[in-house]
């Protein structure tokens, strides 16, 4: 196989990598707390054993998100929460702590602030937040604190991941390295944060991907061709 196929065998893996995300950023337009994905690649060099030539590579380096705020849908929900500004809501999961700017919280039957998913939200301190039944109207402060006629039931935790975030779900991210509270985080209560897709940027990218998938084929088909009359010509020979 010539280095021109190999070349362009690996920009059309690319290229379909690229297109995967796009079309996951699109499916996810109207969910609530999507951040955009990036696909990120990069160059590198492979050898052919021989030691006298090297081919210039592509492949997926990793993901870059966006973490642009999206616009806020105000629902009236007692615990609809949105984040203005930086940081992020912390859930305690089976597979440990993600990160999360998707604020649509319910009580759970043990009085636990928790995610659709039945993941508690956490406090500063890494705790559950227990609202007691029957409280009545419960009232969270731009700070995250809770309360219910006058009395403060707890404080509703924001942090701000300390290194590179990896996406843990749709809405969700595993911070590695670690997180630290955000301070001075503004908490709106009876919203949502919606997502920050772009659904006419996204559209764009992918006709730009599909057409240089369509061209890079073309030109493989090309070569293709090339190489077949090659060989045959060698056998009439």
């Amino acid at each position: 196989m010539s280095n021109a196929v190999y070349a362009a065998i690996t920009r059309q893996t690319g290229l379909t990598n690229e297109l995967q995300v796009v079309a996951n950023n699109l499916a996810n337009a109207s969910t609530t707390g999507y951040k955009a994905d990036r696909a990120v690649f990069a160059e590198f060099l492979a050898g052919n054993g021989e030691d006298i030539e090297h081919i210039s590579m592509g492949g997926l380096a990793g993901h870059q998100f966006d973490l642009e705020q999206g616009g806020l849908k105000f629902t009236g929900g007692q615990f609809d929460l949105a984040i203005q500004g930086d940081g992020f809501f912390v859930l305690d999961t089976p597979d440990g702590p993600r990160l999360t700017r998707a604020g649509h919280f319910q009580l759970s039957a043990e009085g636990r602030l928790v995610d659709a998913q039945g993941s508690p939200v956490l406090n500063p301190a890494g705790g559950a937040l227990l609202i007691p039944q029957g409280v009545g109207d419960v009232s969270i402060a731009g700070d995250g604190t809770i309360s219910a006629n006058g009395r403060i039931l707890g404080q509703v935790g924001i942090v701000q991941p300390e290194g590179q975030l990896t996406r843990a779900g749709n809405t969700s991210f595993e911070a590695p390295e670690g997180f630290d509270p955000v301070e001075g985080a503004r908490v709106v209560q009876g919203a949502l944060e919606q997502s920050n897709v772009s659904p006419v940027l996204e559209v764009a990218r992918m006709i730009e991907v599909q057409r240089a998938y369509e061209a890079g084929q073309s030109m493989m088909d090309t070569e293709d061709q090339r190489v077949s009359r090659f060989i045959e010509t060698l056998r009439q020979l």
